[in-house]
């Protein structure tokens, strides 16, 4: 490999001659090696998105030359096309407040502008990373906003997913709309219900999450860019504020407005807290579906086996034609880590110190991580889980007609203590509820099938 000297602040370095990062980044990599994983491309994208609007906010207010300016644009152009991401170097958890990341994508976009200009890399006299391309800018400013725009990307797709869940549950609950099952409270049998309306409340708790999450959305349109480092916008032009984050809205498709407060966007993650402890408690709507699923798939034969699930391949390595639900244990995992993820972004979120919360790229990485898995997943869950699910008619029939807990239908007819007395001949003997209360001539054959009817039965 052949090398470069670039030089910084601190001396000289050697860079990888192909290398669009510079001195700042060839220090950083040597240090963050934490994960083993590169930041979010949407981390990239945002980024680069800032860079842009804030060189064409500066040449609006003839802080840099047009020259420079569209060296500069047409570098942001070409990575939010897709080309150098290779480039971006430093690990998704690096230094205090994203520097680390802020400068790696300084350096990357001056050294593909400088190429632009007819330049090599590394002729940061013509295009410098700090004082061109960082120009009006902080890592404190930059790398918040870029948070909120990376997340909010993020988010859409997977308000999206979810959506498509919520669409297939409710087209089962649907379709179950009719089919009687026995209720259970304590894991124990209760009161009858239709297996559609467990698949309706299932949809309607997401929709719920997906209310909250939309909300949460909100605060995360407000951004600090022009804050620069504690705030007080320092070193950046009046007007530059306003122009970038009007710039930045339009390159990024998404409805961005100034902050009403600049030191609380730098200081407090209030807003991020909020997004995060709103998947959370999706994941947590998800995780109480996924075990009903589960447990109502269980069996076949030793279990509860009220639905049949689709088979998305073999379930066991050692025991043939075993199913098993996959797909929802994939689900449950997902879950975890979303739920995991929160405290991680709830404990940063609280390390902040004066005017600087310093914790952002690890808080970033556990919300990106939540919104990809549910992004990602939820489809798949929907499609090949949710879509292929069928009711056990025969068994869930045969709960209901078995089920001691039909006595409770009969309180108003035979009281509550003779009720419970037939509850536990029930049970002791295998005797159905009707057998016992029709040979003790409790109710007539009439009375008792009225009461036990399906529209009795669902309370309608």
């Amino acid at each position: 490999m052949s090398f470069r000297i670039d030089k910084d602040s601190l001396g000289k370095v050697k860079v990888p001659s192909a290398a669009y990062y510079g001195p700042f980044t060839a220090r950083a990599i040597n240090q963050y090696k934490v994960t083993g994983q590169k930041a979010h491309v949407n981390l990239v994208m945002a980024y680069i998105m800032i860079k842009r609007s804030a060189a064409l906010a500066n040449r609006e207010l003839k802080a840099l030359d047009a020259k420079k300016t569209r060296a500069i644009v047409r570098a942001c152009d070409e990575i939010l096309s897709g080309k150098l991401l290779d480039h971006f170097v430093v690990e998704a958890i690096n230094s205090g407040a994203g520097t680390a990341f802020n400068m790696n994508t300084n350096e990357v976009v001056a050294n593909r502008a400088l190429e632009n200009l007819g330049k090599k890399k590394g002729s940061y006299e013509t295009i410098s990373p700090n004082d061109h391309v960082n120009m009006s800018q902080s890592s404190n400013d930059t790398f918040p906003t870029a948070m909120h725009v990376a997340i909010l990307l993020n988010m859409e797709e997977t308000v999206a997913s979810l959506d498509r869940l919520i669409a297939s549950l409710q087209k089962k609950a649907k379709k179950f709309s009719g089919i009687v099952k026995i209720g259970r409270t304590h894991l124990m049998d209760a009161i009858p219900v239709t297996l559609g309306a467990e698949f309706e409340e299932y949809a309607y708790s997401l929709k719920q999450a997906r209310a909250t999450l939309v909300r949460s959305m909100n605060g995360l349109a407000y951004v600090g860019l022009g804050g620069t480092a504690v705030g007080t916008g320092a070193n950046a032009l009046k007007g530059y504020r306003q122009l970038a984050i009007k710039n930045l809205s339009k390159v990024s498709g998404l409805s961005l407005k100034p902050s009403d407060n600049m030191f609380y966007s730098l200081q407090s993650k209030f807003d991020i807290a909020s997004c995060s402890s709103a998947l959370r408690n999706l994941a947590v709507e998800l995780n109480k579906m996924a075990n009903d699923i589960r447990l109502m798939a269980s069996g076949p034969t030793a279990g509860l086996a009220e639905i049949l699930i689709p088979a998305v391949h073999a379930g066991s390595s050692i025991m043939p034609g075993k199913v098993n639900p996959s797909l929802a244990e994939c689900l449950n995992m997902v879950c975890f880590n979303v739920i995991g993820n929160d405290v991680s972004v709830a404990m940063a979120a609280q390390a902040g110190q004066f005017e600087l919360n310093v914790m952002l790229p690890g808080m970033l990485k556990c919300m990106l991580d939540s919104t990809d898995m549910l992004k990602n997943f939820l489809p798949i869950f929907a499609a090949n889980m949710v879509d292929g699910i069928e009711a056990n008619r025969d068994r869930l029939e045969s709960y209901i007609e078995k089920s001691p807990a039909l006595v409770t239908l009969l309180n108003p007819y035979i009281g509550y203590l003779k009720a419970a007395e037939i509850y536990k001949e029930s049970l002791k003997t295998n005797k159905s509820i009707r057998e016992l209360v029709l040979s003790k001539k409790l109710m007539t054959k009439e009375q008792l099938y009225r009461v036990l009817s399906k529209k009795n039965l669902l309370g309608s």
